[in-house]
């Protein structure tokens, strides 16, 4: 390999793909595992009003 072919393959920016998959996939697919593994939030208390109604 001579040094013009090394530094021409440092010129060009490369894209990073893992077996077919593009970054914006495995990221999609990060926040889609983080929103289903996050239990839903308990529901808020009801105001103090109500409770003294009942």
């Amino acid at each position: 390999m001579s040094a013009s072919s090394a530094s021409e393959n440092q010129d060009r920016p490369q894209r990073y793909v893992f077996a077919g998959v593009s970054m914006r996939e495995l990221l999609a697919a990060g926040e889609a595992a983080k929103a289903i593994s996050t239990p839903p939030r308990a529901p808020d208390a009801p105001p103090a009003e109500s409770r003294k109604a009942a």
